[in-house]
């Protein structure tokens, strides 16, 4: 089975021909249960989200600020597995028909096995993988088992990353280009900043890709002004605080649905 990396090519391009950014959650697989995590990526794409990331839990991150590393810590203990995040990918997929990425670190596939990590996320619906550690240069072995599998490589940019650098990011990647809006790690922000733009901006001047912001988007007035300017906006701290901030699972998924509709409005606001 191929994976769905048309999929999230002709979301992303419906999107831009109603004049508007695409709206992409994030949520890590096995929180607050699996069972849950399932229940959360449905509610945030029923609020709105046209694409989802599902984060796979690490425990030693390097781009995830405290809020989803507390979530991830939850998911950790209570024995989440590479299996419960394809299940995971795989019912949001079928229950949803929108396009689902997984967002991890490199070193999980590397143990696991590029083919078969690969194989079983096309074989789940997945559309493709955000790998925001795994160096362009050696990237090779994965790009040529995701691409024979339908997947897209989704890198992340920086503001520190240099023009050249930017040009072989891009040419190197598929789906989307994950612009993170400033240096440091995830969590909302009070503002998102200048940097965001001009980042957009270069990277834009390197390729045709659709470019996405994250890092630090919390409200519909801060989706609708990265909106602005990308073609992305991408949330995941904020959804992940809602159900932290729950005193229990029914309340937190009606928060995030409720948050995802907001955030859905504001990309609408451009």
């Amino acid at each position: 089975m191929s994976g769905n990396i048309e999929l999230l090519n002709t979301t992303l391009a419906a999107a831009k021909a109603a004049d508007r950014a695409a709206l992409i959650a994030y949520l890590p697989a096995g929180f607050p249960t699996v069972d849950g995590g399932i229940e959360a990526v449905k509610a945030v794409i029923a609020g709105g989200a046209d694409v989802v990331e599902i984060g796979l839990p690490h425990s030693d991150p390097v781009l995830d600020g405290p809020v989803i590393q507390t979530a991830d810590d939850i998911a950790l203990r209570g024995g989440v597995r590479i299996a419960d995040v394809m299940r995971t990918v795989r019912e949001a997929y079928e229950a949803t028909g929108v396009p689902i990425l997984v967002m991890t670190y490199w070193n999980p596939i590397d143990r696991y096995g590029v083919e078969r990590f690969t194989a079983e996320l096309a074989e789940a619906g997945g559309a493709g993988c955000i790998l925001p550690d795994l160096p362009v240069q050696e990237s090779a072995l994965w790009r040529e088992h995701a691409e024979k599998h339908g997947l897209a490589t989704v890198f992340v940019v920086a503001p520190s990353s240099q023009d050249a650098r930017l040009a072989t990011i891009t040419a190197a990647g598929s789906g989307f280009v994950y612009a993170a809006s400033l240096m440091g790690v995830t969590g909302t922000r009070a503002s998102v900043g200048a940097q965001a733009q001009d980042l957009v901006g270069r990277t834009r001047a390197t390729t045709d890709l659709p470019v996405c912001v994250g890092l630090g988007v919390s409200n519909a007035a801060q989706a609708a002004e990265v909106a602005g300017f990308a073609d992305g906006v991408i949330v995941g701290s904020a959804f992940v605080k809602a159900m932290l901030d729950a005193p229990d699972e029914a309340v937190g998924l009606a928060a995030v649905r409720s948050l995802a509709g907001e955030l859905a409005e504001g990309v609408r606001k451009r």
